[in-house]
């Protein structure tokens, strides 16, 4: 009998979701960086009213909240496996279920502050 071993602070329930999570949000992060970097370098006498039309244009708007999205998933995947990789119970004893939970907690809780107020700062909330 085949017993499937999974965590219920698993993003994707399993490594295979977990692995497509972390390199669809690494390819979205890559991608973002070398367009912005191609703006840069397109636009040698950047001033701050082109920029702020740039960045406030709706695709842009779209493609930072992607960014923000692939980045908070991809920090939770990496987070994820480094906590259960190294807060086990061979490292912290019996209470290393109750530690490992309450520091995947606070990365959550952080995570979502990020993303919040990366949401509210693309959409001109703040």
């Amino acid at each position: 009998m085949v017993t499937r071993v999974t965590s219920v602070t698993s993003l994707g329930r399993n490594g295979l979701y977990d692995w497509l999570i972390q390199r669809v949000s690494a390819v979205v992060i890559g991608v973002y960086f070398i367009g912005m970097l191609g703006y840069l370098i397109a636009q040698p006498n950047l001033d701050y009213g082109t920029w702020k039309a740039f960045i406030g244009s709706v695709p842009m708007q779209i493609a930072t909240t992607l960014l923000v999205l692939s980045v908070a998933a991809h920090t939770w995947v990496g987070l994820w496996g480094v906590t259960t990789d190294y807060l086990t119970g061979m490292t912290l004893g019996k209470s290393a279920t109750c530690v490992r939970l309450v520091v995947q907690m606070v990365i959550a809780l952080l995570l979502m502050v990020y993303v919040l107020w990366g949401l509210v700062t693309i959409w001109g909330g703040a």
